[in-house]
């Protein structure tokens, strides 16, 4: 079976894609964008009670919410009602097994800044086939801002498609990035502050709101030069991931690689950007972050 663009149904998305119009959302995009609306309802709704929402730790300082849970079950339900033999990879729940399709599903990214209250979150969707990112949701419920991108067809926000900057070096640059996580890993704390260094001394500035996924985002619709962080997870990057390099952005692992889903180390932007970002960090890189 081929997946995508052959037919009447892809033919079409062509068309669109060749015109530069914004396509006709693909089936699939279309369900993932029911499923991150669904869950971000959830997100509303309990919010407006944050301070009586039920929160545990995974780890140290890795909190999880029932808000997380309610979330991804809304997902996984819509994701099933139309797809049942799609295989699941989720932040809470895990893995769940199934054909060559995966989504990669992180039903609230910003987790900490929700439940303090702080507007930096979002719900974070993609769909895999066999290995390949195809298919990208990242949904801000608070801004009402929708980013979705298909192979091949470009990235959109709401109604309007997305570039990325064209600013050719990091001089001006606002690049964004995350701390590492207590829980994850603190060995490259101190890499991570040389890069931060490094960073802040050649550019105009650098951000951490806090949730990943939006971050990516936001580097394919320009509001962010370049992006980099280490230790992420796969749902934290994938859908972000495909948004920028639809976008016309670059995404690799810190050594300028394609393995930042399997390693979580990830640095974005445009192409000299990128390049510049990936300069400037690798004299920072141990053997493992080489990887």
């Amino acid at each position: 079976m081929e997946y995508f663009g052959v037919g009447v149904h892809g033919h079409i998305l062509n068309l669109f894609a060749a015109s530069g119009m914004v396509p006709i959302m693909h089936p699939m995009l279309t369900i993932a964008v029911r499923a991150a609306r669904s869950a971000g309802r959830i997100l509303l709704r309990y919010l407006e009670h944050a301070d009586r929402i039920a929160v545990t730790n995974k780890r140290l300082n890795d909190l999880v919410s029932e808000v997380d849970h309610s979330a991804e079950e809304a997902i996984i339900r819509e994701l099933r009602s139309k797809y049942p033999d799609h295989a699941i990879l989720a932040e809470e729940s895990g893995e769940h097994q199934g054909n060559d399709f995966q989504w990669v599903i992180d039903p609230l990214d910003g987790t900490t800044n929700y439940l303090h209250g702080f507007p930096q979150f979002c719900v974070s969707i993609a769909l895999k086939y066999r290995n390949r990112l195809e298919q990208a949701v990242v949904y801000d419920p608070l801004r009402e801002e929708l980013f979705t991108a298909s192979r091949g067809q470009g990235a959109q926000l709401n109604d309007r498609r997305l570039r990325v900057t064209d600013r050719p070096s990091l001089e001006g640059a606002l690049i964004g990035t995350g701390l590492p996580y207590p829980y994850r890993d603190y060995s490259h704390l101190d890499t991570y502050l040389d890069m931060c260094k490094v960073m802040m001394r050649n550019t105009a500035g650098i951000r951490r709101p806090g949730s990943a996924a939006l971050d990516i985002a936001y580097v394919a619709a320009g509001r962010l030069d370049g992006f980099w962080e280490l230790g992420l997870a796969q749902w934290d990057i994938a859908a972000g991931a495909l948004l920028v390099s639809e976008a016309g952005g670059t995404v690799s692992d810190l050594a300028g690689g394609d393995r930042h889903l399997e390693t979580g180390n990830v640095i974005a932007g445009n192409l000299k950007i990128h390049r510049a970002m990936v300069a400037k960090l690798r004299p920072f890189l141990s053997d493992s972050l080489r990887a």
